[in-house]
């Protein structure tokens, strides 16, 4: 496997290749979609703050139980910011997608909960002691450009592919009306070439 990019054999012995995201647009990422959780505080403590004034006057512990509401929000805006948005998008959040990249499971498939949730439970620790310094190490240090996250959960960050790439049957260059000649193909094979097709978008 080359540096800066996965391999991945599929059962029917197609190598389909992905390339590595690097520490640019990973950090392009985490930057927009930083962006957006800040945006999404700011917004709370304002609405906290409107509300506060309104419920002080008829509720002696509104401003107890409004800091215990607002605690809970910020760590499930925060926590569960990454992990929602790539279990519901396959892998990429606003930022993610916006630099291109998108987490897939080591054997190339998408992600489910548990990978999503277990990469981003590490990112405390990635984070340590500031500006992702344990994460950007980690990934200088090994051939997947991975964080403590990505092992864990056995995930890596690639960059989005193209649909047209040229990857699958390109039958653009054929004459309108001109079919593929598969006559000489076995059953065999032509059942590989389906079964390779219908899945080929996973």
């Amino acid at each position: 496997m080359e540096f800066d990019k996965l391999t991945i054999e599929t059962p029917e012995q197609i190598g389909i290749e992905f390339p590595l995201a690097g520490i640019g647009s990973r950090f392009l990422a985490v930057a927009v979609d930083t962006i957006i959780q800040t945006v999404g505080y700011i917004v709370l403590f304002l609405l906290a703050g409107f509300l506060l004034q309104d419920l002080d006057r008829y509720w002696r512990s509104a401003g107890t139980w409004t800091a215990a509401i607002l605690i809970i929000v910020f760590f499930t805006l925060y926590w569960g910011y990454y992990a929602v948005f790539e279990t519901l998008w396959k892998g990429q959040t606003p930022g993610k997608r916006l630099a291109g990249v998108r987490v897939i499971k080591d054997t190339g498939r998408p992600v489910a909960v548990y990978e999503s949730v277990a990469r981003n439970l590490l990112r405390v620790v990635d984070q340590f002691p500031g500006i992702y310094a344990v994460g950007i190490i980690t990934m200088f240090l090994n051939r997947k450009s991975k964080r403590i996250g990505d092992f864990v959960a056995g995930t890596v960050v690639v960059h989005e592919r193209k649909q047209d790439s040229g990857l699958f049957f390109n039958t653009s260059q054929q004459p309108r009306g001109a079919a593929l000649d598969v006559s000489k193909l076995s059953g065999r094979e032509l059942e590989l070439i389906e079964t390779f097709l219908g899945r080929r978008l996973d």
